[in-house]
């Protein structure tokens, strides 16, 4: 009898996202890129998030337009892993998309969208 060898693939993750000039793994976020995204609350809640914004922006003003312009509440979260996070009440992920590449905070290449 001959022996076949039988190789199983390593683990394979595939929310990693992968940026063709930088390495992401799990809890990292590419150079460059804004991550929005949404998380199921309660029932119908649901909640967006937005990290990966520039530094050199002020987070708290990024927020105070995104909650007037929108009508939603939202606050700041620092994360130990993935620093400042903003944080909106209710599915916003194509409002804040929009209203960062009107502002001029990130250009449309560069905002990926994640959820349902």
């Amino acid at each position: 009898m001959s022996e076949v060898e039988i190789h199983l693939p390593s683990a394979f993750d595939p929310f990693i996202e992968v940026d063709i000039n930088t390495t992401v793994t799990r809890g990292s976020v590419a150079k460059g890129a804004v991550h929005i995204r949404v998380q199921q609350r309660n029932g119908r809640k649901c909640l967006t998030t937005v990290q990966g914004i520039s530094k050199s922006f002020s987070y708290n003003k990024i927020l105070k337009d995104l909650k007037k312009e929108f009508c939603c509440n939202g606050n700041v979260v620092n994360d130990l892993e993935l620093g400042q996070v903003i944080q909106l009440q209710g599915d916003q992920r194509k409002n804040v998309a929009q209203f960062l590449v009107q502002t001029g905070v990130a250009k449309k290449e560069h905002i990926k969208i994640h959820g349902f």
